[in-house]
């Protein structure tokens, strides 16, 4: 027996149709970025000399139809929605602005511009890219901790070689291994670093460039390896869903199909019968 909240035009089954509505998944997306370039906009002062209250207006407005919509869809799938991921994202992102940024809470203020990040759960490619990097995080911690031994080393070895000559820079070996980041990065480290030292020692290339290619073109690398690796096999196991929801689809129709003609053999039996008789 069907409750009345499912019957067939009850307001529940017309909120579920207009949620799942492919027109009301773009308009949100709309919104949201709308309301990104609204926010954007609030930190320019000559903006808010212009049009400030219809900006903060506006953005109370958008906020508001984000709060129904994420009540609408809570109140379609029921305990479902908690069991999502990327909708426990949008809730927590429309729920931040919800809280009133005063006191010292006032930081909350400039956390509103999270609610753009709303478009990576609504942009089924962003959310793929995002997967991918979180299933590839438990691949990545052997990597992690290549780096840091590589690091813990090369730091040791730069502070005892070049720490007396330039304490600045691999005094410690906190300040070695922050120097020796920056040099992975190539961020000014050879006119800023390198050269300097070579000047002391000019052997230092020796030590600088080995480093360079085993983090910056070696390890790095692996980092995008195994991301790239994790977001195949991902995009691969999509596909592999398809392809099941696909065969039960098949599945269910021929079952369908087979059940149809079984009735039809059923009711000419009856008419076969007659025609004999």
């Amino acid at each position: 027996m069907q409750r009345p909240a499912d019957r067939p035009g009850s307001a529940l089954e017309r909120l579920t149709r207009w949620v799942k509505n492919p027109l009301t998944e773009r308009l949100i997306l709309l919104l949201i970025v709308i309301n990104a370039i609204i926010l954007g906009l609030e930190t320019s002062d000559r903006a808010m000399a212009a049009a400030g209250p219809a900006l903060m207006l506006a953005d109370q407005i958008i906020l508001g139809i984000f709060v129904a919509e994420i009540a609408a869809r809570i109140a379609v799938d029921g305990w479902r929605f908690w069991r999502q991921p990327w909708n426990l994202v949008d809730f927590a992102v429309v729920g931040i602005a919800l809280v009133p940024a005063t006191g010292n809470l006032s930081v909350l203020r400039a956390l509103r511009i999270v609610r753009a990040l709303r478009l990576v759960s609504a942009i089924k490619s962003m959310r793929r890219v995002v997967d991918g990097l979180l299933n590839a995080i438990p691949g990545m911690g052997s990597i992690v901790a290549l780096l840091l031994l590589v690091f813990y080393v090369f730091s040791v070895m730069a502070t005892k070689l070049f720490g007396a000559d330039f304490p600045q820079w691999f005094g410690s070996i906190g300040a070695s291994a922050y120097s020796l980041f920056q040099i992975m990065t190539l961020e000014s480290w050879s006119m800023g670093i390198v050269r300097p030292v070579m000047e002391v020692h000019g052997w230092a290339w020796a030590f600088f460039v080995p480093f360079i290619l085993l983090t910056s073109f070696t390890v790095l690398n692996l980092f995008i390896g195994i991301i790239v690796d994790a977001m195949q096999r991902q995009h691969e196991a999509e596909l592999e869903a398809e392809h099941e929801d696909t065969k039960a689809d098949l599945a269910k129709l021929l079952k369908e199909v087979r059940s149809l003609r079984q009735e039809v053999r059923d009711l000419k039996q009856p008419v076969r019968a007659r025609s004999r008789a």
